[in-house]
């Protein structure tokens, strides 16, 4: 897929044309790039960054990086993508001006959407609009309680498999290697610490079953209160792996959330934990 973030990277089209931001790719998202395959020509998406309602002042907790998102995207089968910069300049467009400026120098003639998307100064403008400034649409039908807003929700209550029944595929948490505490191999379990930026979304604190691509992994996310830890931390122990991880960006999959984080009576009892949670991911099911 072609990634632009200006507007001559990408050419004059014609080209069908997916709007939205796409937080989490989840199967509302899939099925309006379903139709943007089904219109042609070219399919493209655009798409924003930072979010619409950080530009705003809002904080909003993000299920991917846009890296990932358009990573996703790319493997729906999407030709070409504009990431258009966010800023309160863009937010104060007026809706034709946003399509006169994004829209027509790329080449637009179709415009795909969820029936509900708005765009332009205090979403004013709609699909409708755009067919009366001669653009052709396809407004997409939404699918009921699929939202990047209600899987945020799951998400941040550990419910990792109500959230994959919306997304399509599990939670994802990203991030690079780096350094930990490197208690983990003293334990006999030595994990990747995550550091994932401070914009995404990590769920609830507690432990899950999962996997990166291949390998299944035993997921820690909190703050280690055995130890009396205060930092939240992401940490995976890759089962039967065997190689060095640091300053590698991994995505880590959760399949199942399968306790609470706890502190233990004794190191060894600790360690016949891990033990059980290893073999429960051993045994999980990718949702």
């Amino acid at each position: 897929m072609k990634v632009a973030r200006e507007l001559l990277e990408l050419g004059a089209g014609p080209r069908a044309v997916a709007l939205g931001t796409f937080d989490g790719v989840h199967l509302g998202h899939r099925r309006v790039i379903e139709t943007l395959l089904d219109t042609g020509p070219e399919p493209t998406v655009v798409t924003f960054d930072p979010h619409p309602r950080t530009a705003l002042g809002n904080r909003v907790d993000l299920l991917m990086s846009l890296e990932r998102r358009l990573e996703l995207l790319d493997g729906l089968g999407v030709d070409a993508a504009l990431v258009v910069e966010f800023t309160l300049d863009v937010a104060r467009l007026e809706p034709q001006a946003f399509a006169d400026e994004f829209l027509r120098p790329i080449g637009a003639e179709t415009v795909v959407a969820g029936e509900d998307f708005r765009f332009g100064r205090a979403r004013r403008g709609a699909l409708a609009l755009l067919e009366s400034l001669g653009f052709a649409t396809r407004p997409v039908p939404l699918l009921e309680n699929v939202s990047s807003t209600r899987i945020r929700e799951l998400v941040r209550d550990g419910d990792v498999h109500g959230a994959a029944q919306l997304l399509g595929r599990p939670v994802e948490v990203e991030g690079i290697v780096v350094t930990g505490d490197a208690r983990g191999g003293t334990l006999g379990f030595p994990t990747a610490n995550l550091d994932v930026r401070p914009e995404l979304l990590v769920p609830q604190n507690g432990i899950y079953a999962g996997a990166v691509g291949e390998t299944r992994a035993a997921v820690s996310i909190g703050t280690n209160p055995h130890y009396g830890g205060s930092e939240r931390r992401v940490e995976a122990f890759l089962l039967d792996f065997e190689g060095d991880l640091y300053g590698r960006r991994l995505i880590v999959e959760l399949w199942e959330r399968l306790r609470d984080e706890q502190s233990f009576e004794s190191e060894q009892a600790l360690i016949d934990q891990i033990a059980r949670d290893v073999e429960r991911t051993r045994a999980a099911t990718r949702p």
